[in-house]
């Protein structure tokens, strides 16, 4: 699948469930058609300009990593996932360190908690969670894919600003 982008220093990573399939065939982070992250990361603030997918190894150079709770495997949806890998993401989040670990989705943040430890599921929410990840401070921004079209696009926004205001 694709590697972690993943060093110690970083300001934000954000973690998803899993490698998405359309990305996996493209071998970038979110470049399905569908997903919104370049554009929801850049009017967030977190990088001066929009980035493509094949841009995604220049991340780190903007304090931003990449992950995913499940290793290994591709899919378009995140019914049936073994989050049962969780702790050693934790592990690795752990030794990098960085200052926010942002889930992108409720998907995300609820497997984490539940593998975790830290969090009932229900009680995670969009937002900052009273949990962290090592000496990470932890924050649940909505799902960057329109898959997921529970909120407008604006809506999600504010929620990636309210990130990048929490980041500086």
């Amino acid at each position: 699948m694709l590697p972690d982008l993943l060093r110690s220093g970083l300001s934000v990573v954000f973690c998803g469930t899993a490698v998405a399939t359309a990305s996996a065939e493209r071998g970038h982070y979110y470049s399905g058609r569908g997903n919104r992250f370049w554009q929801l990361l850049h009017e967030a603030g977190f990088t001066p300009i929009r980035l493509a997918p094949e841009e995604d190894a220049s991340l780190p150079s903007y304090g931003i990593g990449i992950t995913d709770l499940v290793k290994g495997i591709a899919q378009s949806h995140d019914r049936g996932l073994d989050f049962g890998g969780a702790n050693e993401v934790a592990a690795h989040l752990i030794a990098a360190a960085p200052q926010w670990v942002a889930f992108n989705g409720l998907n995300a943040g609820r497997a984490a908690a539940r593998q975790l430890g830290a969090s009932r599921p229900k009680d995670v929410v969009l937002g900052e969670q009273p949990w962290d990840i090592g000496p990470s401070r932890v924050f649940v921004v909505p799902n960057s894919s329109s898959a997921h079209a529970t909120m407008t696009y604006v809506d999600k926004l504010r929620w990636w600003t309210l990130l990048r205001q929490a980041v500086r």
